[in-house]
């Protein structure tokens, strides 16, 4: 897999991933469909900001991260 996510949008992904994670398992949110909504959110916005790469945002042709771009 090539880098398409970095800077600041990579730390964004992980910051917004664990709140999304964080409210998800709380009870900030009703149970049921909004909670796992947050969590499955939250799980993917973080191993996408880990992985450094999105299989949507590579769909679409967008690529922030400045790297060589080698396989990760």
């Amino acid at each position: 897999m090539k880098c398409n996510v970095g800077g600041i949008e990579r730390g964004l992904r992980i910051i917004i991933g664990l709140l999304a994670i964080g409210i998800g398992s709380s009870h900030l949110v009703p149970a049921g469909l909004p909670g796992i909504a947050c969590l499955v959110g939250g799980i993917t916005l973080f191993a996408t900001g880990i992985m450094e790469y999105c299989p949507i945002t590579n769909a679409l042709g967008i690529n922030t991260c400045k790297k060589d771009n080698t396989d990760v």
